[in-house]
């Protein structure tokens, strides 16, 4: 049995095919590539079933995923995090059925890992030695990283404002980090530029193929831990989008194979009410967005003013009935330390944003009474030490503690 059953690259918006044992980043239409499988011949060779047993990373999918030969693949044990019942947060949205789907846990402490690790190692596949992308700072951290495990050097431009942590991961790993004053976007552009000068290549988000396989994981394994039964909502922090799109193809995938049956859950996109160009293309019903000017929030990992994919982004919203959600600062700081006291969860600002947008959508009456609602967070809270203020007392040597 193949070890990927990968069989072409295709552009969703021209239709043209390109080879997968090549270089290749967008179409020349402009438009980010999508993998293809050969679902016929995998299915006539894989049931789901077979996969009880198998090494509980992402990897245990590696039917699904592009890399053709397993001596490439590059790991630090990604995939597989819990699904975890969040019974006091659900009675207090009074969702009964809420589940966190934490990211918290994976390498690098965010769900970039997983897209770093099959980009990493489709990258080394096909003889890649020297990567460049733009970063709010998780990514960058994570493909620097991965890229330091699979030999591959690499080049990251991230905003100066970006969080300090992920900043000293990338620059621990021997990466050439370089900061900018400004957003993502101006960090894209001197990437750009720098690919084009030097014949690096892009890493950027969606100007490979293969980010988008290893995020569609998260799919694979929220369908599977719930037993093959999928939920009836899906909520995801939503910047440049890739894992709301790599979500969607994951359980349309499963979809052909005949894995799951009945409708796909509803997507919703969480945005930032400070960046919010998603959100405000679906209020609209437009098939792209436009570009989010004097874009601001805490949530930094959501903050790109315009992504690539918008397109496949909102194609994933309408296709599954789903909505987009723009949460303001103040309201997915409040969450975050609600689900930190009710349920001990510390997680990223991203994360809290999609359980307010839960809270919202519950509220609102979108979610329905006992509909199972999975929300997602994207990465561990103590990754932004600088988003919670705290005044805590100080006690004198041998004082008494006063309740």
């Amino acid at each position: 049995m193949n070890y990927s059953y990968i069989s072409q690259l295709y552009c969703p918006k021209c239709s043209n095919t390109f080879s997968h044992q090549q270089k290749n980043q967008l179409c020349s239409c402009g438009s980010p590539l999508l993998v293809e499988y050969d679902l016929e011949e995998l299915g006539k060779v894989l049931s789901k079933q077979a996969l009880t047993g198998r090494v509980p990373s992402l990897w245990r999918y590696h039917e699904l995923l592009p890399v053709c030969d397993e001596k490439n693949v590059v790991t630090l044990g990604e995939g597989m995090t819990p699904l975890l019942s969040m019974p006091v947060m659900g009675a207090d949205m009074n969702i009964p059925n809420l589940l966190m789907k934490d990211e918290g846990i994976i390498p690098t402490g965010t769900f970039k890992a997983r897209g770093a690790a099959v980009g990493v190692s489709k990258a080394k596949e096909l003889g890649i030695t020297e990567l460049a992308m733009p970063t709010n700072g998780n990514a960058g951290a994570a493909w620097s990283l991965y890229a330091a495990r699979g030999g591959i050097q690499s080049t990251i431009v991230m905003p100066i404002d970006a969080p300090k942590i992920t900043r000293n991961e990338s620059a621990i790993s021997g990466s050439n980090l370089y900061l900018v004053d400004g957003l993502i976007s101006d960090a894209g552009k001197i990437v750009s530029q720098t690919v084009q000068e030097f014949g690096l290549f892009d890493a950027s988000t969606l100007k490979e193929p293969y980010r988008i396989e290893g995020k569609k994981t998260m799919g694979l394994e929220i369908a599977e831990q719930l037993e093959w039964k999928l939920p009836d909502v899906i909520l995801y922090p939503t910047g440049g989008g890739v894992g709301i799109i790599g979500i969607f193809k994951a359980l349309t995938e499963l979809k052909k194979l005949g894995w799951v049956e009945g409708n796909l859950p509803r997507l919703v996109a969480v945005q930032a009410e400070g960046c919010a160009p998603i959100v405000r293309a679906w209020e609209e019903g437009k098939s792209e967005s436009e570009f989010w000017y004097d874009s601001e929030t805490a949530a930094f990992g959501i903050n790109v003013p315009k992504a690539i994919g918008d397109f496949l982004v909102l194609d994933a919203i309408y296709q599954t009935n789903g909505c987009a959600v723009a949460i303001e600062d103040d309201v997915l700081l409040e969450e975050q330390k609600k689900l930190a006291s009710l349920e001990g969860a510390f997680v990223c600002p991203e994360g809290a944003a999609t359980f307010a947008a839960a809270r919202r959508l519950r509220e609102q009456g979108w979610i329905k009474d006992n509909e199972v609602v999975v929300a997602l967070n994207t990465g561990m809270g103590i990754k932004y030490p600088d988003t919670i203020s705290v005044d805590v007392p100080v006690l004198e040597k041998g004082e008494a503690i006063l309740k």
